[in-house]
Order: structure tokens, then sequence, then C-alpha cells
């Protein structure tokens, strides 16, 4: 059986393959361009054209789609990504393509790329649509046989599903769309933070997760998550790109099994490679020989040997020291307990650059946030790194291994649309871009609909991706219905000034601009309080807590003040 096959518009079949042509690192002379999904052999062009403006400019072959799904039937082809050029200004060709595709395969996987992403950047597009079939099958079974088993067994309530955008959605929508469930476990634990922060009056949060392999870092401000529309699966170097809106998370390879080695040049590194929980850290007694950041951490006494995990863990202390003499200290020529503190110092100046990267890369300073610890290993940690950015407050919660899982029951349900509408701003026909918005709310709404959320509680927000003239990315600017449909040119373009200078330390108010795109996202606050409630439950669940407290005053107890 094939699992993955792609159907482009004739002439577009390499786009995929070619992807972008910037290099991460021009110094890498063995760098690789990540592999595709779909290989080029199973990747076939179709008859048929739209323009930029959403004309037909080639009809569809109905005949020759009809031959495509026979040949797809005889290699019992699993799932299809059909992308065509410009189905972001008109999706007409892919709902036919589709829609035969899905009445002659009625067991294949179809994703089409107008229905997960409607904006230009054809790589980009065509990268998240494989993407979504890539882990569509699998995904969508496990969902429904998910549902299934929770109405078998008389699942009163309302089941939803975590997205990387911060927000819940059906299991419906989640198993159309899987590929907005990618990296939602850690944004989990960042609208956590986000709701410490307002609880203990910081609305300023940066947020760092460190668990046994990655370390994460997202900044918070004015009590909003940061977002982007970019991220990659896998990183930045040799990722997969996918172009949905994503709480924007800065990772790096430290955690508390990473091992730390020493390379060809003689130089002690941390990471990215990880003893991961087989073989572990040598420390656990599971086999693991290589040293990591846990056994540095149980070196120093950091990490008690005999009471881990309240004594119910046993570590071996002697075997770490023994691992670090031999793998380190020996080769350095330093002190056992001299390589453990390098091991850590190392850790801590890469975890700090993550930090650096959400709020000072950005326009904003470390000093005027607090830092919210979470992840099995983040607490041990925060400390360090908030000296080394001078970051004021610590936040450390009770429980900072069930993160993710508090942060889901916390979140709202929401959900984003983009349509791409390009021009010079002062000559967009905001007549026409009135009607293009009045099309994606009545969108919206359906989805609203169709996952009970009720109207009366239901926030939608209007954004315009905003860019000087020359500019190659855009800056996404909040816009109110009145400044929309009244035509508020000038209005816009300040906007759009000042947050380029918050985020790069300069603006050109005389210069030209043009939007890209238009945006807009449907967010739900109904149910938090029964959330809160429900979260309590399991939080009670673990303590065994006989009084009930606050959920607040119960969970995140501690902020440490740091002085410079």
């Amino acid at each position: 059986m094939v699992s993955n096959k792609a159907i482009s518009t004739r002439g577009t079949r390499d786009i995929y393959r070619i992807g972008r042509g910037n290099r991460p690192d021009a110094y890498h002379f063995f760098f690789h361009r990540p592999r595709p999904l779909v290989p080029r052999h199973l990747t076939f062009e179709v008859t048929g054209r739209m323009l930029a403006n959403g004309d037909e400019w080639t009809p569809i072959d109905e005949g020759e789609i009809e031959a495509l799904c026979q040949k797809l039937s005889e290699h019992q082809v699993e799932a299809v990504a059909v992308c065509f050029l410009h189905s972001y200004a008109n999706p007409a060709h892919e709902e036919r393509v589709g829609k035969i595709i899905r009445s002659r395969l009625p067991d294949c996987y179809v994703s089409l790329s107008h229905e997960i992403l409607r904006a230009y950047r054809e790589y980009e597009r065509t990268s998240t649509t494989v993407l979504n079939a890539y882990v569509g099958p699998k995904v969508s079974r496990y969902i429904n046989e998910l549902s299934s088993k929770m109405n078998g067994i008389g699942f009163a309530g309302h089941f939803s599903i975590m997205q990387s955008n911060g927000g819940i959605m059906a299991p419906e929508i989640a198993a159309k769309r899987p590929v907005n469930m990618m990296e939602s476990g850690p944004v989990g634990g960042i609208i956590a933070s986000a709701e410490i922060g307002r609880s203990l009056g910081h609305m300023n949060i940066i947020a760092f997760d460190m668990g046994g392999t990655i370390a994460k870092a997202s900044l918070i401000r004015a009590g909003e998550v940061m977002m982007s529309e970019m991220y990659y699966i896998g990183g930045y170097a040799s990722g997969h790109a996918v172009m949905i809106p994503v709480v924007d998370v800065v990772e790096v390879g430290t955690g508390g099994g990473s091992i730390a080695w020493i390379d060809e040049v003689g130089t002690l590194r941390v990471g990215p490679q990880s003893a991961g929980a087989d073989p572990a850290p040598i420390c656990y007694g599971k086999g693991g020989s290589e040293p990591t950041f846990t056994d540095a951490f149980v070196v120093l006494g950091r990490v008690g040997a005999q009471d881990f995990l309240g004594g119910d863990l046993k570590l071996d202390e002697l075997s770490a020291i023994q691992g670090i003499q031999r793998k380190l200290a020996d080769v350095l020529h330093i002190g056992v307990y001299q390589a453990a503190q390098a091991v850590i110092q190392i850790a801590i100046n890469n975890m700090s650059l993550a930090v650096r990267q959400v709020s000072v890369e950005k326009g904003y300073d470390p000093r005027e946030f607090a830092l919210v610890a979470s992840g099995g290993a983040g607490p041990l940690s925060a400390l360090a790194i908030a000296r080394e950015l001078h970051i004021p407050t610590v936040i450390i919660p009770r429980f900072p291994a069930h993160f993710s899982a508090i942060g889901m029951l916390l979140t709202d349900e929401k959900h984003d649309f983009v349509r791409t509408y390009y021009g010079a701003l002062e000559d967009i026909d905001f007549e026409q871009l009135v009607k293009v918005h009045d099309d994606m709310l009545a969108e919206a709404r359906g989805v609203v609909q169709s996952e009970s959320m009720t109207t009366a509680t239901v926030v939608y927000q209007t954004c315009l991706d905003v860019r000087y003239v020359g500019q190659e990315f855009t800056l996404s600017v909040p816009v109110s219905d009145e400044q929309l449909r009244q035509a508020r040119i000038q209005e816009i373009h300040d906007a759009f000034d000042n947050i380029h200078q918050q985020r790069f330390g300069h603006q050109a108010p005389h210069e030209p601009v043009e939007m890209v795109n238009i945006r807009l996202n449907a967010r739900s606050t109904s149910g938090i309080v029964c959330r809160r409630i429900t979260c309590w439950q399991v939080l009670r669940s673990f303590r065994n807590t006989r009084q009930p407290r606050s959920f607040i005053k119960e969970t995140f107890v501690l902020s440490v003040k740091l002085v410079s």
C-alpha cells in the first residue's frame, strides 16, 4: 500500500520539492533540505488553472481526474493531498476534484489545500497540506475510535482537542485538519502560564518549559500569548514548513536527558542528543552510560539521590559521578564537580538564548516580565536563567510536570481563518474587502454553530497582514469593525508603524505599505469556569486533599524575587 500521493496544477509539480532557496546556516557545508513526505514520482499534475484574481484560465479535465482515481485505487493509496495554483483565490477546481476522489475512493483520506489554508505562498501551502494528509489517516482513525469508546462508556461531557493556536476544537474538525494539532502539547503549558500570570497580577509572562529532551520558551504580553503564522516541524534548519497560526514557541535541544559530550576540537557540549527514557541518565540505573544534565544535578546535590520522587526512586549517585569523571572530567583535566557545574552552565546558556529569542530579539525587555517555570525539570533551571537575563520574578507552580494538561483545561474554543487579498493599502477596495470579511465571518459562524459555541460568548477579531513595499514578510495589525467598514486607511497605517517600531526598533511612516492577507479569529470564553472546576478535581486527585481550596491558591504559590 502506498501511503501518500499529491495532486498539483500542471507545471507546478516541483514546487514542493524545490521549497525555498534560503539557507539557515551559510557555512554549514553538509546542510540537507528536508526530505519531501511525498516523493516526486508520486506527485501528479492535472489540467486546469485559476488565475491569481480567481478567474478560470483553463477548465478542469474531469476525465483526467477519473483516470487518476483508477490509478490511485490500483495502488491502494491511503491519503491524497490536493494543492492547486491560486486555489486560495478560487477553490472551485479543488472542490470538484475533491468531490470526485471522495466519491470514487471513499476510504481514501483527502486533504484539500483551501480547506486547510486559503493564503498564498505555494510551497508553504503545499507543505502544510501534505503534512495534513500525512498524519490524517492515523489521527482521524484514532479520534474516531476514541470518540466511539467514550460514548460507549457513557461519557456525557464535551470532548475537545487542543490546537497549536492555543485553542480547542471539536473532534470532527480535528479529524479533518490534524495539522492544527502539531505542537499542541507544549502550547497547553503556555496557556496555563498566562492564566497564572493573570491570577497573580502579572500580565507580562515568559513561559519556560523544560522536559527530558527539549526546553521551550514563549512570551505572553498583556495577558495574551504571542502568535506566529509559520512553524517548522523538526526545526527551521531542516524541518517541514507549516503555515498555520501557532503560539510562538522557541525550542532548544536541552532537557533533563540531554547528553554532555566532547566534540572533535575538545569543546564541552550539552545536547541536542538525549538519553531519553531508555536507557535514561546514568543515575537512573537503567543502563545509561552517557552523562546527562540530570546526572550533573545529582552530582552537585541539586537533585537528592535518596529522596527523589519522595523517596520512591533511589538514584545511583556514585555511577553518575563515575560517568562524569570518565567521560568529561578526565578528558578536560578538571575535577568532577567542576565538570558537572560546566555542564549545567552550558545548558543554562543554551536555554537563556531561547528566552532571549522570544523577548530581547522581538523588542521586549525581559526585566519587565515574570518567568513561569514548568515541565519536570523547568523549576530546577528557572532561577539561573532569570539571573542570567535579570528577570526579577520567578513563579514556580506546585504541579509543573502536569502543566500542559492543566493548560488544556483552561483554554478557550478558538478558530482562525485567512484569505489572501493583496494590494497597496491606499488602493484597496474596502467595499470588496468587507465582502471577503463577511464571507469569512459566515464561515466562522458556521464552525461556531457546529461546535456548539453560543454566539453570545464568541469574540471575533479581524487582523490585516501589512508590510512596507519591498519587504518579504508581514506584521499582523488588529483592526476594528469600524476601521474596516469605514476604510480608515491612515489609522491602519499608523497602527502598523507602531507595531513595526515595537518589533524592530524603527518605523517609516512616510513609506508606502501594502496589505497581503486578511485574518479572522473566532474565540469563545464559554465554559472556562467549568473547566477550572474540572482542573481542580484533577489536581485534587493528585494531592488527595480533603479540604477544597481555590484553584489558584492551591496550585500556584511561590513567587521569588531576585536581587541583581
